[in-house]
């Protein structure tokens, strides 16, 4: 096993950077800007897949999937839609290799396509295209619908689980009758995000919505939740879309409504990504390693025996047996660690790098005082307890590791989000602290672009149910009802 990490506070995207990698949840590929998934940084994304998968499901969602390759011309049906992905896209424009008769294999240009597909970058275009042939009338309506899928969005730049150009996710698309169903379905799917983000994730997020600037390309209102990480900068870690009726009115999707009248429909897309790694890693984790919420650990338990000899080894081993039956009633998921190619040591520093919530430690002491040694990942204490009901101990201390880890992140946040009142003060928060800025703004695109342009910092949100104030925006001057929230952003 890889030895220690790089210190956050020496250089946190190189402490990033070594932790995915050596806590085995991902590396980089030979494709240039794509990654390999490996088996345990999947099983967290297995975790966040169930949960939302249950989520989506238990709000009326049905799951389905579309091509991957959408004709070029759907693109061109939203023009707001093409343009904000056009840089991104991936374009198939031959069907069929071919040997030069020198041993290497080429395009055969005989074998060109009638027209260009585009690999997937975002399914708007050929969800709303096979949708027309769904909805005739208001009894069609509405439709829910959610994908779970890949997607290419050209990156130059890219970092694992961040930014890379293939990626994982989910896209939920709906269809309804009516302009106040279609937010409603907007709103609640932010909701279940938020939920999943605090109560699993452990992550708090500020609810709110995108300025004009920031919106998801061809909707009319984006509402996203946005995290703060340990390095001061903001995550997003889900938007949710209200598309009005943009692309029914693309792609001709209209209903007969209860009245007889033809009309179109509205819609909403809604998603998350494999992002969400990042965020978790970055949330929480240590220079020790990664530090994973209870809910969303592949193993929550850990134990490790200390031994000599086979028999002592055979002896610990059926009391564990004992245990883990115990665990396995409780839905605990655990890992008995008996391997004898490594020392308990090197064990201990392994499930600490990999986050695992709790470790317990069983030696030959333990067998004749009728104890064991427990460790908690999150706060790295560990005491000596009695086997006695050692179960509900564990069951109680995976909900404390959870919330204390949701409290921490919570409490930073609330250290790291500050109020200024002119540009100067701004500027000054935004360099020697990060984080959090609430300001206010004359609303402007103008204004918006000028400070990105000049500081880097976006707009994240404009929180929902904000407080109303009056103030002057930091760089205009010009009158402003609310603060909105600034932030460096990965």
């Amino acid at each position: 096993m890889s030895k220690g990490l790089t210190s956050r506070s020496d250089d946190y995207s190189q402490w990033y950077n070594e932790l995915v990698t050596k806590a085995d949840l991902a590396e980089h590929s030979s494709v240039r800007g794509c990654m390999v998934i490996k088996p345990y940084g999947y099983s967290i994304w297995e975790k966040m897949q169930a949960v939302l998968d249950q989520k989506f499901k238990d709000t009326g969602h049905s799951n389905a999937y579309f091509p991957l390759f959408i004709p070029k011309s759907f693109f061109s049906k939203e023009a707001s839609h093409v343009d904000g992905f056009a840089t991104e896209c991936a374009v198939v424009t031959h069907y069929r290799l071919k040997n030069d008769g020198n041993g290497n294999i080429i395009v055969d240009e005989e074998a060109k396509l009638e027209e260009e597909l585009i690999v997937r970058p975002t399914s708007e275009t050929i969800i709303w295209n096979t949708y027309k042939g769904w909805i005739q009338s208001y009894r069609d309506l509405p439709i829910l619908v959610n994908q779970w899928a890949n997607v290419v969005r050209w990156e130059m730049r890219t970092r694992l689980f961040l930014r890379t150009t293939e990626f994982l996710w989910q896209e939920g698309h709906t269809a309804h009758a009516t302009s106040e169903e279609a937010q409603a379905e907007a709103s609640q799917m932010l909701d279940v995000y938020a939920d999943f983000a605090e109560n699993w994730m452990a992550m708090p997020v500020l609810k709110g919505h995108k300025t004009a600037n920031e919106r998801f390309a061809g909707a009319l209102d984006t509402l996203c939740i946005e995290a703060l990480m340990q390095d001061g900068k903001a995550l997003q870690a889900g938007t949710s879309h209200f598309l009005g009726q943009n692309f029914a009115k693309a792609f001709d999707v209209k209903f007969a409504s209860k009245e007889g009248k033809l009309e179109h429909v509205w819609a909403t897309s809604w998603g998350v990504s494999t992002r969400l790694m990042g965020a978790l890693i970055m949330a929480h984790s240590d220079d020790q390693g990664l530090v994973l919420p209870p809910k969303l650990a592949p193993i929550q338990v850990v134990i490790v025996p200390i031994y000599k000899g086979d028999e002592e080894l055979n002896e610990i081993s059926e009391q564990v047996l004992i245990i883990t039956n115990e665990l396995k009633k409780k839905g605990i998921s655990f890992k008995y660690d008996n391997r004898d190619t490594q020392r308990p040591g090197f064990k201990f520093a392994e499930y600490e790098l990999k986050g695992v919530p709790i470790r317990l430690a069983f030696g030959g002491r333990d067998l004749e005082n009728n104890t064991i040694e427990i460790a908690r990942r999150d706060t790295r204490t560990k005491e000596t307890i009695s086997r006695e009901g050692l179960v509900d101990v564990i069951e109680k201390l995976l909900e404390e590791i959870q919330e204390n880890i949701y409290k921490k992140a919570f409490d930073y946040r609330a250290e790291m989000t500050t109020e200024v009142n002119s540009y100067n003060e701004f500027k000054k928060v935004l360099e020697e602290k990060g984080g959090f800025i609430a300001a206010h703004w004359d609303g402007t695109p103008e204004t918006e672009s000028k400070i990105k342009e000049e500081t880097k910092a976006t707009i994240r949100c404009i929180p929902l149910k904000n407080k109303q104030e009056e103030g002057i925006c930091i760089v205009t001057g010009k009158p402003s009802k609310e603060r909105v929230i600034f932030a460096l952003a990965y």
